[in-house]
């Protein structure tokens, strides 16, 4: 049966339209991103088939063109308008923390690091540079290493700070393991860059580790 007959609230998009889209599933969004389905299959049947060949909604959306396109009902197009759609969150959420909301707002400052570095299945460091009133001034990924380390340089962190005329960080990373819990190694870096930041009185704010599902603040377990 095709959606456009089946009962108005089991529609996708009248149930989006009704009650918001945070109670549809994820097939039913992403049916809703699809728009069609393919002969004989409607759209919401599709995206089910794709959210099980995928393993899981993350998955598909982090997939590349190759892994994305090679699946029925899929191609460059819809591959190209997730891009954007992708793209687009990114930098709302970006926007969101520009406007000064990156210490009153603290889970869209999480989620905002956590879609920057979770992807990545190489560790990389990161930082936010925020100005006297904890606005953002940018985010610079500053080293890259393999999949269980990086190396990460205090000197090069104070210079980059400087340039930005920063005047508080927050530093985050992620772990390709997918596990959040920062390890001896990420407490002993804070601590010497705590130490190399204060000699020009940039303040420390926050360290948070990116894990697969979770994001650990040092801020929030009293380790800065």
């Amino acid at each position: 049966m095709a959606i456009k007959d089946w009962p108005a609230d089991e529609r996708p998009r009248e149930k989006l339209l009704h009650h918001g889209p945070q109670i549809l599933s994820d097939a039913e969004l992403l049916a809703i991103f699809l728009r069609t389905g393919v002969a004989g299959i409607s759209a919401v049947e599709l995206a089910r088939t794709l959210l099980s060949n995928f393993g899981s909604l993350r998955t598909l959306l982090e997939a590349n063109q190759k892994q994305f396109c090679s699946q029925h009902g899929l191609g460059p197009a819809k591959f190209v308008q997730l891009q954007a759609v992708l793209e687009m969150s990114r930098r709302h959420l970006e926007s969101t923390l520009t406007r000064g909301n990156a210490l009153t707002d603290a889970a869209s400052t999480k989620q905002y690091l956590q879609q920057r570095l979770r992807q990545y299945h190489h560790e990389v460091f990161a930082c936010l540079f925020l100005d006297n009133k904890h606005r953002m001034i940018a985010f610079e990924e500053l080293f890259r290493g393999t999949i269980d380390s990086a190396n990460v340089y205090p000197r090069e962190v104070v210079k980059h700070a400087l340039a930005h005329n920063a005047a508080a960080v927050i530093f985050a990373h992620n772990h390709p393991s997918g596990i959040a819990e920062p390890s001896q190694a990420d407490y002993a870096i804070t601590e010497r860059l705590k130490s190399a930041l204060s000699t020009v009185d940039i303040r420390v704010l926050d360290h948070i580790v990116v894990g697969d599902g979770e994001v650990v603040s040092f801020a929030e377990l009293g380790k800065i």
